[in-house]
């Protein structure tokens, strides 16, 4: 019989194999100092854009003075319980409410966790007898969501309408002999990418065929639409999406989620979503001050008119110096060279310890073989010659990929040269 951790010690995994010369440079980073434009990195001041502080609320003096005078007078462990049983409160029904009405719904229901409440709502939604058809780049909750479904599942290509449409075909036959249902689920905003799934067009297939739609617009809410109600707001899918799912961990810069939708489909998941029926209640500092960052949003555009002016300015002027952006049309700024492993690698720490800039690294098998993927997080509290140094050392970074100077060297050597041994 073998060990159980035998083939954890031989695989560990298509991240963790990387983790001897990755771990604290590459992955789990320790980004220290005030959330903002300007953190410090292994002792160094560095630029970041890599932190999904849209609207620049994480240090706002308001949310931080609300936040310590909640923790002040309420403590973490207020309510103690479940919601269910002992955890309820009036802050936690206002809040929904709110969060409801941002995206044009009448109901809402908290969630704990982002990634673990979409799972579990997902899994609420259907039973054995229900198809799910969902986008192929789908992020990672939703793809966890899906495998918790006993039924069947139908995966249609990228933001592929047709696609989609022959999926439902498939979904529909499938579902006549059953008796169940079909849910499509898509993303507001690809997080990876920075386009805007189809809402609207999804929506305008229900006069074709019968099914309910599950929109996850994390990257999308209070970042996009008029009042910042999301990328369903923008397209003006409001009334065809049916369920609703927004975090905390984006533009609010917290912890925690809601889904909204109808009274009948809200009030079925609070009696149905187990990660939350046998969990403990969302503590009471994050709540009221979930309850000051949705004040701030509702007061006006201010903030997202500072996120979207510095958005604009980086990614016309990416785009001007001949960068590939791909086709983001949201905050999200993806810049795609060309380059392997060890050249992504040895760029990154370019970047980080010769021109002060930190950000996100993604290469294969994310993205296709060949590619390196920078991802830039623009936010309100970044400022214009923030966005003109970027540009500039992107130009030079760019340069030296090409001249093929990032594969002559060793990415080892290079991190013991500029910042010492991991």
């Amino acid at each position: 019989m073998a060990d159980l951790f035998d083939k954890i010690r031989k695989n560990m995994g298509p991240l963790g194999q990387y983790f001897k010369v990755a771990h604290g440079y590459y992955t789990f980073p320790k980004l220290e100092g005030d959330i903002s434009n300007r953190m410090q990195f292994r002792g160094k001041e560095v630029l970041v854009w890599s932190l999904n502080n849209y609207l620049g609320l994480a240090n706002h003096p308001e949310v931080r003075k609300a936040d310590a005078d909640a923790a002040a007078a309420w403590g973490l462990a207020y309510p103690m319980g479940a919601r269910m049983m002992t955890g309820e409160s009036k802050y936690h029904e206002e809040l929904e409410q709110g969060l409801a009405e941002l995206v044009g719904k009448k109901h809402g229901m908290l969630l704990n966790y982002g990634y673990q409440g979409c799972m579990s709502v997902i899994d609420a939604l259907v039973n054995r007898h229900d198809v799910i058809v969902y986008d192929a780049e789908s992020h990672a909750c939703i793809v966890d969501g899906v495998r918790l479904h006993a039924g069947h599942r139908f995966v249609y290509r990228h933001n592929d309408i047709e696609s989609l449409e022959k999926q439902l075909q498939r979904a529909e036959k499938l579902t006549e002999k059953s008796g169940g249902g079909i849910l499509v689920i898509t993303e507001g905003v690809f997080g990876m990418t920075g386009e805007q799934g189809k809402i609207k067009e999804i929506v305008d297939l229900k006069s074709k065929y019968n099914f309910r739609l599950f929109v996850d617009d994390a990257h999308g809410i209070g970042a996009l639409g008029p009042k910042g109600g999301g990328a369903i707001q923008e397209q003006g899918a409001v009334d065809g999406v049916d369920v609703i799912f927004g975090t905390f961990a984006k533009s609010f810069a917290l912890t925690g989620a809601w889904v909204a939708g109808d009274a009948d489909v809200i009030m079925y998941l609070k009696y149905n979503v187990r990660s939350q029926i046998y969990a403990k209640s969302l503590p009471m500092p994050l709540v009221i001050g979930a309850l000051k960052r949705l004040e701030i949003m509702n007061r006006g555009t201010e903030l997202k008119d500072k996120l979207w002016a510095v958005v604009n300015r980086l990614q016309k002027g990416l785009r001007e110096a001949g960068f590939d952006l791909g086709k983001t049309n949201s905050c999200v700024t993806p810049v795609m060279m060309h380059g392997g492993e060890a050249e992504a690698s040895n760029l990154v720490v370019d970047l980080r310890e010769n021109y002060g800039i930190f950000c996100s690294m993604v290469i294969y098998p994310v993205i296709p073989k060949g590619m390196i993927l920078l991802r830039l997080i623009p936010t309100a509290v970044h400022t214009f010659e923030d966005v003109d140094y970027t540009i500039k050392s992107f130009s030079e970074v760019r340069q030296k990929l090409i001249d093929g100077k990032y594969d002559k060297v060793n990415h080892a050597s290079l991190l013991q040269e500029y910042a010492g041994k991991l």
